[in-house]
């Protein structure tokens, strides 16, 4: 766990599982797995992080059938190489020291991964209510 203070003039690096969060509503997302991720991307930019008043920068992290989604302007969507929870955990290991951090998932092992890196964590509703 990083004891550097925290970074005052930094956003907040809000991570956010595509697959767990699309998945979370069964709205018929598993037909056009790739739309349903450009859908989310879309929501994050025009709508940010509800609650959260201070800024963000957001990553969107994609996989399987929704990799090669593009960024936006709000939005930067990484395309994991492999596990998508793996990629997540190497971003938030990867952070400047002492960044406060959210990765929104309700992935138990993904939760329990970053939140020993200091991470916060958030479920689905936080970006998708």
């Amino acid at each position: 766990m990083n004891a550097a203070a925290p970074h005052e003039d930094a956003p907040l690096l809000v991570i956010v599982d595509a697959a767990n969060v699309v998945g979370s509503v069964p709205d018929g997302w598993w037909r056009d797995r790739r739309g349903a991720a450009e859908r989310l991307r879309d929501a994050l930019a025009a709508n940010g992080v509800p609650g959260r008043a201070e800024a963000v920068e957001i990553v969107l992290v994609v996989e399987g059938a929704a990799r090669g989604v593009a960024s936006v302007a709000g939005v930067r969507v990484e395309s994991a190489p492999g596990s998508g929870d793996d990629h997540m955990v190497a971003l938030v290991a990867a952070r400047e020291p002492g960044r406060p951090c959210l990765v929104v998932t309700a992935d138990r092992e993904l939760r329990r991964r970053v939140t020993e890196l200091g991470a916060e964590v958030a479920g689905p509703r936080t970006v998708r209510p």
